[in-house]
């Protein structure tokens, strides 16, 4: 049975539509639709319920050990309130989960996990704490809505002062308040836009969609389902767990090298990275140039030799054009090339293109 988020009576009453999605109950889109959601996003702001996402604490003396030993970036010499991604690999090194982390002391971070992977990831992670770490799921008593767009940071300054909205990306303040209600604002997302992600507690949660929808109204934020989330990063080239990457998949082949430390002195999966070498298999970019929309499991072709498959695809509403992102042969992975992606029968056309496919500004 599906769980509701704290906002589940809100998007109801908006009129959400709401389908099951990671173990909960959430809106997929709302009367305006997918594509509406979607350029609000581009060109004004949409509000997001992400609540369904898990937060595990890790706290202890050796907290920042267990989080180097466990995930492939290096977080040693972090700045407090400052946010950083990485990824959590199993011996084999196939990816496990991609994360963010917070850190709010020397002792004391915050993982964001995938809402599916919460609970493996928990299991996961508390077999290979270090003597000292303590890590705390918290995911139930913690919602967190995402503001994005680029009148985010107007509508954030209509409410706050501005020493209480962080300023850089991937950084965060964990103590402010909206209209009385404790929060902590980081500047991230999952959309390719500027914008902001609020956590609070489960019961403040819909006094402040309420705040964020009124303050939001004379910027034209609408409120977005998981529709718009998904084209807005696959616009964005965003991997998605269970799609660009799975237990089968590792960083370097999905593209994450940016979030993996080969020079540190170890973690889960380093041995096997080292020991497999250059990747043989890449994720690529693909501009469709036949007539279709190519999805996610779609065998790719270089004339009659299959290549690999592609791992999300869709039509972009602000690129007016259909992509998809796909894991082929490192040998066959030239931007510029020419290929063919089979769709129910058919053979589609297509070509390598550079990643992202949209980028801000």
């Amino acid at each position: 049975m599906e769980r509701k988020t704290p906002l589940y009576d809100v998007h109801v009453a908006e009129g959400g539509k709401m389908v099951p999605f990671a173990g909960y109950l959430l809106p997929v889109q709302y009367g305006t639709g997918v594509i509406k959601e979607h350029m609000a996003v581009r060109q004004q702001a949409g509000l997001f319920d992400v609540s369904h996402m898990g937060e595990i604490l890790f706290t202890g003396p050796t907290a920042l050990d267990t989080l180097n030993h466990l995930l492939t970036n290096d977080y040693s010499g972090m700045p407090v309130n400052k946010v950083r991604y990485g990824v959590m690999c199993n011996a084999q090194g196939g990816t496990i989960d991609d994360l963010v982390v917070y850190k709010f002391g020397e002792e004391a971070y915050l993982a964001v996990v995938n809402a599916s992977n919460r609970e493996k990831d928990y299991v996961h992670m508390a077999q290979n704490l270090l003597p000292g770490t303590k890590a705390e799921d918290i995911s139930d008593t913690v919602a967190q809505l995402a503001l994005q767009g680029p009148k985010a940071p107007a509508i954030l300054k209509s409410l706050l002062p501005e020493d209480q909205i962080p300023k850089g990306y991937y950084t965060a303040l964990p103590r402010v308040e909206i209209q009385g209600i404790p929060c902590m604002i980081s500047r991230t997302g999952y959309t390719g836009e500027l914008g902001y992600e609020i956590y609070t507690a489960n019961e403040d949660a819909p006094k402040l969609w309420k705040i964020l929808r009124e303050a939001g109204e004379a910027f034209g934020l609408i409120p977005c389902g998981l529709g718009a989330r998904d084209t807005l990063r696959l616009e964005a080239a965003m991997p998605l767990y269970g799609h660009e990457m799975d237990e089968t998949v590792t960083p370097l082949e999905a593209g994450l090298d940016f979030g993996v430390k080969l020079q540190k002195a170890e973690f889960i999966g380093k041995d096997a990275l080292v020991a497999a070498g250059a990747p043989q298999r890449v994720r690529v970019g693909l501009e469709v140039t036949g007539r279709g929309i190519v999805r996610e499991h779609q065998d790719v072709f270089l004339g009659q030799e299959k290549i690999g498959q592609t791992t999300s695809g869709t039509h972009c509403p602000y690129l007016g054009k259909a992509v998809a992102m796909a894991l082929l042969d490192a040998k066959h992975a030239k931007e510029g090339t020419e290929l063919e992606v089979e769709v129910r029968g058919r053979r589609i056309g297509a070509k390598i293109v550079p990643l992202p496919f949209y980028k801000r500004g």
